[in-house]
């Protein structure tokens, strides 16, 4: 299980982003992942008349190490540290550490 996962919420703490939030959309394997308006760099595509895709400069998002990231606590509306926890039931889940809340 990991501490982020997809469609959370982020927050950026370090880079040329930091302080910008976005949504999680693909976890990587390396330890990256995709968030949704974030680190964006430009990219000098090739047209190719069969596939119908054009040329010229495009905008991609790139991948940012997870470690530059915190999940956004709705609590306080700030990032948050997260942990695990096992329930009662013998569940894992996370929690968000400074107020201890389980993350649904």
């Amino acid at each position: 299980m990991n501490k982020i996962v997809k469609n959370d919420l982020v927050v950026v703490i370090a880079g040329k982003d930091k302080g910008r939030r976005g949504t999680v959309t693909e976890l990587k394997a390396n330890g990256k992942l995709l968030v949704q308006g974030i680190n964006i760099a430009k990219k000098h595509q090739k047209g190719n008349p069969n596939a119908g895709v054009a040329g010229g400069i495009v905008e991609k998002e790139m991948p940012i190490d997870v470690s530059n990231v915190m999940l956004v606590n709705p609590a306080n509306d700030k990032g948050d540290r997260v942990g695990f926890r096992l329930l009662e039931d013998g569940e894992k889940v996370r929690y968000f550490k400074s107020n201890g809340e389980v993350i649904s």
